[in-house]
Parts: C-alpha cells; structure tokens; sequence
C-alpha cells in the first residue's frame, strides 16, 4: 500500500576539510537534518558537491542515514540524493536504499521530494511498507 509523509525539515550543513588543500573539486560537506511531521527522526550524512563556471550549474550526491518514526513506526533507513541543476533548473532524484530499513521500517521503499521556499526546507515522502 502506497503511502505519503509530509512536513518540514531544518537542516545544517558543514563543509568538512578537503582531502587535498589544492583542490577543492568536489567539495565535501556533512549533513544534520532534524525531519517534523509524518516523519518525526534525525539524519546524519555527507554530500560530495561540483559547481561550474556556469552560474546555476552544479551537482551533487549525498547519502544519509534517517532514525526515528514514520507514521508510528520506528527504526532506520537510508536515503540516495542524485542531483544537478542545470542554469538553475533543478532535477533531484532521492530514493531510499533498497533493503537499508530495520525494525519496524524494515522493507520500507520510496522517494523523497524537498522543496524550499523562502529558506523553509518541506519534503514529501512517497514510501510503502510491508504489512
């Protein structure tokens, strides 16, 4: 059965040290996200980002690890971010990991949409779980 969360999300994000000084391609960063709403949990992560000498034009990938409740049920799982944008046209693809819930998330599938408006982060989460 298909099912969806909504809410909002604060979020923190921390450049972390290059590996190398000399080059900062890609920049990685860490990610502290707090979720309200269907989806009450916390997640931890790190991003790997690009831009370009275009303005608008980047990507990005990032996996992060989300604990806590979804509609009453409680565990973890891990959430995929693929995503670019194109002179500021944005394409983000975030799906979680298949097999990566445990306890009562466990067999949990699904894609995530944010969307941010005036500085507020909303998400809308599209997810089944076995039953």
């Amino acid at each position: 059965m298909s099912n969806q969360a909504r809410g909002e999300f604060d979020v923190r994000v921390t450049p972390c040290p290059p590996d190398d000084p000399a080059d900062t391609i890609p920049a990685r960063l860490s990610l502290d996200k707090q979720f309200h709403g269907e989806l009450e949990a916390t997640s931890k992560g790190q991003m790997l980002a690009a831009g370009t000498n275009v303005p608008g034009s980047a990507g990005y990938v990032a996996i992060e690890r989300v604990s806590g409740s979804l509609a009453g049920h409680n565990g973890t799982f891990v959430l995929q971010h693929i995503g670019k944008m194109t002179r500021g046209a944005p394409d983000l693809n975030i799906n979680v990991v298949p097999d990566s819930g445990t306890g009562e998330l466990e067999g949990l599938a699904g894609t995530m949409a944010i969307q941010i408006d005036g500085g507020k982060h909303s998400y809308e989460f599209d997810y089944t779980l076995p039953e």
